[in-house]
């Protein structure tokens, strides 16, 4: 990171180091013997230990000053303030429920949504356009070990790009999680990296570009070939509708496919008709979905 202001695609990326080097955050954890405790609302909630009765403790919650007594197996260590925002949950001293859940929020609350946690890259959803996605990006990440820059999804596909180069074996990258945690996208941001990166003219590269999206919709298995200097040579997929259950049943507070939304929406009587939608369970239908989407209903 520049030792000017950060750039706009900077702040999404980099943590900022003043707070977690400040002497008086260490004060106040250490004087007020800071951990976590069960919140119903929360999960976790920072609190500070006044009095222990064998099992149970008497804490007092940080937000509001309320005192309540839980029982000490309850309890979770908090970590230093030097730990705040960590990039790899690994190095957490104190590696727990609330410790990770706390760190996630903490980066997701400050634009860092890419964060490790040793092998892995946890993504958390932003759902919005982050500027992070640059060719500009893209060129600060080539060729960087992973602990010479923030985490990225980038660096996860750059690694294993150059260890496929190095070793000369094959390599696989996984983005698995629940329905909208962004497995599409982040699936098209490795190949997008890739087709800046091993592309061995613009004409291959836009082609690729110009395919992401049949890729990422259909794909069940993406394989990109590369020849032995590293260049794209030609790609398949195999193919599969995604979530199928989703056509015949609706889990609580979720989404169906967009396309059933659509045609709800949109559909005149005629054609209601002929599809044989019930009027009655259309209420029922949108009342069931998670949220309305914008520009997508």
């Amino acid at each position: 990171m520049s030792a000017n202001a950060p750039t706009e695609d900077e702040k999404f990326l980099f943590v900022d180091k003043d707070f977690l080097n400040s002497p008086m955050a260490q004060a106040d954890w250490s004087a007020k013997k800071l951990v976590w405790v069960p919140s119903e609302k929360h999960g976790f909630e920072a609190a500070s230990i006044k009095e222990e009765h064998g099992d149970e403790v008497l804490v007092e919650l940080a937000d509001n000053a309320k005192k309540i007594t839980v029982n000490k197996d309850d309890i979770q260590k908090m970590n230093p303030p030097k730990f705040s925002k960590v990039e790899d949950m690994a190095e957490l001293t104190c590696l727990n429920e609330a410790s990770v859940l706390h760190n996630l929020r903490e980066r997701y609350f400050s634009g860092l949504i890419y964060t490790y946690s040793g092998l892995f890259c946890v993504v958390v959803n932003p759902y919005k356009m982050l500027p992070i996605y640059s060719e500009k990006i893209i060129e600060m990440y080539k060729g960087k070990k992973r602990h010479e820059l923030p985490p990225h999804i980038y660096s996860i596909t750059d690694n294993a790009y150059r260890n496929m180069m190095q070793d000369r074996e094959d390599q696989s990258i996984l983005c698995t999680g629940e329905s909208g945690a962004g497995k599409t996208e982040n699936t098209k941001k490795v190949i997008q990296y890739l087709a800046v990166v091993a592309s061995s003219h613009k004409g291959k590269k836009d082609i690729l570009l110009s395919h992401i999206f049949l890729f990422v919709s259909f794909g069940k298995f993406i394989r990109i070939n590369f020849d032995v200097t590293g260049y794209i040579v030609g790609a398949n997929i195999e193919t599969y509708l995604l979530e199928k259950s989703r056509c015949i049943r609706q889990a609580k507070t979720e989404r169906a496919f967009h396309i059933f939304y659509y045609m709800i929406a949109g559909a005149k009587d005629k054609l209601r008709g002929k599809m044989i939608i019930n009027p009655k369970y259309v209420c029922d239908f949108f009342d069931a979905a998670a949220q309305q989407l914008a520009g997508l209903l």
